[in-house]
């Protein structure tokens, strides 16, 4: 789901910069470190823009400056339940995975009809009932997302297309 938000970050700046352009050159920074960066637990999509930059405070020993920016971003953060869209990025015998956005989906064989049957055939594997319905890579798939797991920058889950109206997208 995408919401609006307000962030916090602090950012170095080297003595080099100080100056009359400090605050541009940290305006650059912000923009440059997160904007379309995964935490683990939501992508930041876009900054909308800056409500603060704190007056800097020397680091010891270095000589750097540290500057507290406040601002306002667009992120989208995936919740269990949360219905969406993705393209199919491998099919393996247990499954396949989707890419929706930052975001890696595994669907199990559990969690596909079981009409969809994994086949060899042809040059890629994929998943097809040999009439209209076919998973392979490149595939748009809808899937719910069933449960999500975080790591430093990194976010997966698992989901499930065994519902009414989820699957393959047509062309």
């Amino acid at each position: 789901m995408f919401f609006v938000k307000t962030l916090q970050d602090t950012l170095p700046l080297h003595p080099s910069y100080f100056g009359a352009h400090a605050r541009q050159y940290i305006t650059d920074l912000l923009y440059t470190r997160n904007e379309g960066r995964n935490t683990g637990v939501m992508i930041i999509l876009a900054i909308i823009d800056i409500d603060d930059i704190s007056e800097p405070k020397i680091i010891p020993g270095t000589g750097m400056a540290e500057y507290n920016v406040s601002y306002r971003a667009i992120i989208w953060r995936p919740y269990k339940g949360e219905v969406v869209d993705g393209l199919v990025s491998n099919v393996v015998g247990t499954g396949f995975f989707v890419a929706v956005g930052g975001l890696n989906v595994f669907v199990s064989k559990a969690m596909i009809p079981t009409e969809l049957k994994y086949t060899v055939e042809g040059s890629t594997p994929s998943f097809t009932d040999n009439i209209d319905q076919t998973i392979e890579r490149g595939s748009q798939v809808r899937l719910r997302i069933k449960g999500i797991r975080g790591e430093m920058g990194q976010m997966y889950a698992i989901g499930s297309i065994r519902e009414d109206f989820l699957g393959v997208l047509m062309q």
